[in-house]
């Protein structure tokens, strides 16, 4: 007892000497309060993040292919669809550097579909040598609906899958889509995603039986935008140019 009292007296009389040392053990103790406030703080669980399919504002809906719906300018949040580089009635196409692509698929389309058609297919594909397949099977469906409906009947059942592959290939805007961003009819269908997709599909089936032929090219220069032709495998080569030879005069 005697021992602990001089020492609180000698420690008191410390203080009461130079002030700067009381003021020396408050910060102390106040440092060691923070430590043990962010210690706790730490120790607490983190707040858990919405789920992807949960609501409220990180409810995001995606397609089957996993390309995300919506609109975003953010890294992580999901993109819209684009648009068609041209119309279904943009027949001509459009002034720009392929516009003599755009002729050209405007008059394999009127005269001959079955070459628009496998041209279409070889380049989605990107597997060249697989025009002759694509057309030889267009142009069997052509014939066989001519000769029996009196009309190009078969070959829309066989050829709308190709516009709904590029559809999702480059996340293209659909039919009914593009009739609801205009006016407002249809959104709810679009909410369910599998309802929108067969619905999608369904329009696509519809374009190519009643505008066949400017499906068809609708598509050939979307895809000749995108995709160049798979058997054009630009390499760039190298030549060598050896030095001319050189003669050393001498002077006179």
């Amino acid at each position: 007892m005697d021992a602990a009292t001089t020492g609180n007296g000698d420690s008191k009389h410390i203080e009461q000497l130079s002030p700067l040392l009381s003021k020396d053990h408050q910060e102390r103790d106040e440092k060691q309060s923070s430590l043990v406030d962010s210690k706790v703080c730490t120790d607490s669980p983190p707040a858990k993040a919405p789920a992807k399919g949960s609501g409220g504002a990180g409810h995001y809906q995606w397609t089957a292919d996993g390309l995300p719906l919506g609109h975003g300018s953010v890294v992580g949040e999901p993109m819209g669809r684009s648009h068609w580089n041209s119309g279904i009635l943009a027949c001509l196409g459009r002034n720009d550097e392929f516009c003599s692509s755009d002729l050209e698929v405007c008059l394999l389309g009127s005269i001959a579909p079955c070459v628009l058609y496998g041209s279409n297919a070889e380049r989605l594909g990107s597997s060249p040598g697989t025009f002759a397949n694509h057309c030889l099977s267009y142009s069997g469906l052509y014939l066989i609906g001519n000769s029996i409906f009196g009309c190009n009947f078969l070959a829309p059942w066989f050829s709308y899958t190709s516009r709904t592959a590029i559809r999702r290939k480059f996340n293209l805007e659909g039919s009914c889509e593009a009739l609801n961003r205009s006016c407002g009819c249809c959104g709810s269908c679009l909410e369910d995603e599998f309802q929108r997709e067969q619905l999608e599909s369904s329009c696509d089936f519809a374009m190519h039986f009643c505008c066949h032929q400017c499906a068809l090219c609708q598509e050939g220069r979307e895809i000749r935008r995108r995709v160049p032709h798979p058997g054009y495998n630009a390499q760039p080569v190298l030549v060598t140019i050896p030095p001319s030879q050189q003669t050393m005069g001498r002077k006179a």
